[in-house]
């Protein structure tokens, strides 16, 4: 058993004490090539609840200050994550995202750039869509819903998205106007998955 395996067994186990899981549609996750998961995120548990779902690794972008600590940097190294820095057009990290998928490997990202903290959906950074478009690769939306807390537990329920193709994105020599349309449908759809409507729930 990897590491990642076996920390996923440990975390899993560990998180059925505060939260109850519920994981939609499995089958929408290709197991045979490199993807894009894109996903709301509203905690600093989103990327554990997300890569609960199934066995393949998923690297995430995560914010730089987390490696900044030298023992969750390790662990969080040793379970894929790699660095990003925000609002500062990381190219180091976007080739090493495209890396990921084009070897075939599964990348995961929060395409509104940080949480959500009243859970109303945020605009769409492009790196996503622009990670797609370099890899020629589909993207899988996810919806993590937050329900109710029954005792000590909390409800959280991942549902993962029919991909979108990477043909729908449409995006040419990285087209603005293309690349802003195709985030839109991203989170359209992210949307959806959520139950809210798109106009009034993007801010």
């Amino acid at each position: 058993m990897t590491f990642y395996l076996f920390a996923q067994q440990v975390v899993l186990f560990i998180m059925r004490f505060g939260f109850k899981i519920k994981v939609e549609n499995k089958e929408n996750l290709p197991s045979d090539r490199g993807f894009v998961l894109a996903s709301n995120h509203r905690s600093n548990l989103d990327p554990l609840f997300i890569g609960l779902g199934f066995k393949r690794k998923v690297c995430f972008m995560a914010k730089e200050e987390l490696f900044q600590n030298p023992i969750l940097g390790f662990i969080i190294r040793k379970l894929g994550a790699f660095p990003v820095s925000r609002g500062k057009g990381d190219h180091a990290a976007i080739d090493k995202a495209v890396n990921i998928v084009q070897s075939g490997g599964v990348l995961g990202i929060f395409p509104e750039g940080t949480r959500s903290k009243d859970g109303v959906l945020k605009k769409a950074k492009s790196g996503a869509v622009l990670v797609a478009s370099m890899t020629h690769a589909d993207i899988i939306p996810v919806g993590i819903r937050y329900g109710e807390r029954k005792f000590i537990r909390r409800e959280i329920t991942v549902v993962y998205g029919e991909p979108i193709k990477n043909e729908q994105l449409i995006i040419v020599d990285n087209n603005r106007a293309q690349l802003k349309a195709a985030c839109g449908l991203l989170m359209s759809r992210i949307a959806e998955l959520l139950g809210v409507n798109i106009n009034d729930n993007i801010s």
